[in-house]
């Protein structure tokens, strides 16, 4: 084999191994995830789980009080949906899940509604 063919492959095999991948392993973009409340889980855990991402956990819960841009609509699911997704994206590089005690799960639909935008961290 020549050394400028040789050449070529490597340098092809770099690139390819540099170049992003996505989570289910082909090459191009990460697929975004962001970190909803799991509509199964009753409002009390929801609610728990609300109260330890914005005590202990870090989040931001400011975007949730009333009169703010992610209070309505009013409900623990939708407050807990915010809430879980500010914590996930602050965290998931530093070891942070989308779990909550099962009371949360990850989706690739952007759960931004009206003036409500649900940041996305790559």
């Amino acid at each position: 084999m020549s050394s400028a063919l040789l050449r070529v492959l490597l340098l092809a095999l770099l690139i390819f191994t540099l170049s992003p991948q996505r989570s289910d392993g082909q090459p191009g973009m990460e697929l975004e995830e962001w970190c909803i409340a799991d509509p199964q889980t009753p409002d009390d855990e929801l609610q728990k789980a609300i109260d330890w991402a914005c005590n202990q956990g870090g989040a931001d819960c400011s975007k949730i009080q009333a009169n703010q841009p992610c209070h309505l609509p009013n409900t623990v699911k939708d407050h807990a949906s915010y809430v879980f997704n500010d914590y996930y994206q602050k965290f998931k590089h530093k070891r942070g899940t989308c779990y909550f005690r099962a009371a949360a799960m990850v989706t690739s639909l952007d759960p931004s509604h009206d003036s409500c935008k649900f940041d996305y961290v790559p």
